[in-house]
């Protein structure tokens, strides 16, 4: 990371002092001149993200998800790994405790009906996005 010219050590020294002055926030927050920032003085309007960071934030936020969905759904391990899936992408946009409202849903998966299971998947309205996605889900959920 370091520039022609400048040490290993004085670019750390150039990390705490930016630290410091801009302070090190881990969600984004408006700095004084009204911009939206994070980390340390990464302006998001301005510069955003790198298409390896994101990979990297999905990466991170994947694993997380699968940490938590294996402990709060028992469900979860008896499924195939394509059903697994399925409840993760579910789970990625509405969140463990949106998962977790969809009843009918998680009933369905616990007595081994993936044809019901696939029926509420492609008919709840809490599963954001458009029909082709539901579509998907819902064939991945009844194939297996």
């Amino acid at each position: 990371m370091t520039g022609i010219g400048i040490s290993n050590k004085n670019m750390e020294a150039l990390k705490v002092q930016l630290i410091c002055h801009e302070g090190l926030t881990f969600m984004p927050k408006e700095n004084d001149a009204g911009e939206v920032t994070i980390g340390v003085g990464r302006n998001l309007s301005q510069t955003g993200i790198s298409e390896a960071e994101a990979e990297q934030m999905l990466e991170h936020d994947l694993a997380e998800l699968l940490q938590n969905i294996e402990k709060e759904l028992p469900v979860f391990q008896l499924l195939s790994e394509v059903r697994k899936l399925v409840l993760m992408n579910i789970a990625f946009s509405i969140k463990i405790d949106g998962l977790k409202a969809l009843k009918k849903l998680l009933a369905a998966l616990c007595i081994e009906d993936f044809t019901l299971a696939a029926q509420e998947i492609l008919h709840s309205n809490r599963i954001p996005g458009d029909a082709d996605r539901k579509a998907e889900l819902s064939m991945m959920m009844k194939a297996g």
